[in-house]
C-alpha cells in the first residue's frame, strides 16, 4: 500500500511533464551569459548591447541569452573574467596581455582563463585640450590639469605610457584627475582642466559634445616618441583621427590606438561562443549599425591585434573559416 502513495506523485509528475509544452521543457536548458562592456556613454556599452541583440534574435532555439552590463571598462573587465564574476567581456587588447601576463601593479596575479574570442575595432589615443590652454605636444603637459582616465581604466594606462614616451610622468603634470569620461568633459568645459586622455572610438558622443560647448583641439601624438613608444609596446598602432570629427578640428590628426577584442572565461562551454561568435557575424549589420566606429568590423580581421590564447570555440570558428592557419 505504502508503495502505491509513493508511486501514484512519481506518475501524476510525469503526467504534467508530457503535457508541458516543448518550450517550457526547453527553458530549464537555457543558458544565461553574461557580458561586461565599459560606461554607458563609451563604445563598449552598445558593442554589447548589439552582441545580446544578436544572441536574441539568432540563438533561442540554442536556449543561450547574452545580457550586456555596464562596468568599469577594461582592467575592471579583466578582473571580473578572473573572479568568474562575468562570462564575457570587452577589453583592449595591451590590458587583456597584461592581465593574462600578471602585470603588476596592475594585476596582482596572472589571469590566465580570461581568453581571446575577437578583435573589434581600433580605439584611439584621443588626447583632447582647450585652445586656449596652448598644449601642441603630449610634452606640454608638464604643469597642466590632465585626466587620465578613470582609476582601473586601459585610458590610465595609456596616459602614463604616452607621458613616459615624452619622457614626462604623471608627477609632473600640475595636477592629474582620474575621473569618468563623463565628469572629464565637465571638467574641462568649465576650465578645471586643460586637457583630457580619452581611449576611444573616433567620434565618440563625449568628445563630440564637449567640441561644441567649448573650442578644444585634438593633440597630435607623432614622431620620433611615438617610434620609441611602439616599440616598447607593441600592441599600439599609429592611426589618424579624420578632420572634420570634432568642430574645430578640420585637419588629419596623427595619433596612436589599441584595439578592442571580446573575451571570455576559459571554462565557458565551447559551443556557447562558438555560437555567439558565428552569430555575430552572420548578422554583422546588426554589429555595424550599432554605431558609425563599428562599420569595418569583419570576421577577416578578427584575429587582428589578438594579444593572449584563444577560446576553443573561437579557435574552431576561426578554423573553419579559413581565417587560423
Amino acid at each position: 500500500m505504502r508503495h502505491k502513495k509513493l508511486l501514484l506523485p512519481l506518475v501524476l509528475l510525469l503526467a504534467v511533464c508530457l503535457m508541458l509544452p516543448a518550450g517550457s521543457v526547453d527553458a530549464a536548458k537555457r543558458r544565461f551569459v553574461s557580458i561586461a562592456s565599459g560606461w554607458v556613454t563609451g563604445a563598449y556599452f552598445p558593442m554589447a548591447g548589439a552582441i545580446s541583440r544578436v544572441a536574441y534574435k539568432n540563438l533561442q532555439d540554442k536556449g543561450i541569452k547574452v545580457t550586456a552590463e555596464s562596468s568599469g571598462a577594461s582592467v575592471a573587465n579583466a578582473k571580473l573574467i578572473g573572479a568568474g564574476d562575468t562570462d564575457l567581456a570587452i577589453l583592449q587588447n595591451d590590458i587583456a596581455s597584461y592581465a593574462y601576463e600578471g602585470k603588476k601593479p596592475m594585476f596582482d596575479e596572472k589571469i590566465t582563463n580570461l581568453l581571446g574570442v575577437c578583435t573589434l575595432f581600433p580605439e584611439h589615443v584621443q588626447l583632447v585640450a582647450r585652445k586656449d590652454s596652448n598644449i601642441k605636444s603630449p610634452a606640454d603637459l608638464k604643469g597642466k590639469n590632465v585626466a587620465i582616465g578613470p582609476v582601473g581604466s586601459g585610458t590610465t594606462e595609456n596616459a602614463m605610457q604616452i607621458l613616459e614616451a615624452y619622457g614626462l610622468k604623471v608627477e609632473d603634470l600640475g595636477k592629474a584627475e582620474q575621473l569618468t569620461a563623463e565628469q572629464s568633459a565637465d571638467y574641462l568645459k568649465d576650465g578645471r582642466l586643460d586637457a583630457v586622455f580619452f581611449t576611444v572610438a573616433v567620434g565618440a558622443a563625449v568628445i563630440v559634445d564637449t567640441s561644441i560647448v567649448v573650442d578644444t583641439t585634438i593633440v597630435p601624438i607623432t614622431g620620433a616618441n611615438v617610434d620609441k613608444l611602439v616599440k616598447k609596446y607593441p600592441f599600439y598602432a599609429q592611426q589618424t583621427v579624420p578632420g572634420g570629427t570634432y568642430k574645430g578640428n578640420d585637419q588629419d590628426v596623427p595619433t596612436v590606438s589599441v584595439m578592442a577584442m571580446l573575451a571570455a572565461r576559459a571554462d565557458l562551454e565551447e559551443d556557447i561562443v562558438y555560437s555567439i561568435i558565428d552569430a555575430m557575424y552572420a548578422d554583422i549589420d546588426q554589429l555595424r549599425k550599432a554605431q558609425d566606429k563599428f562599420k569595418d568590423i569583419a570576421p577577416e580581421t578578427g584575429l587582428v591585434g589578438m594579444s593572449v590564447p584563444l577560446h576553443p570555440g573561437a579557435k574552431k570558428y576561426f578554423s573553419e573559416k579559413g581565417i587560423l592557419k
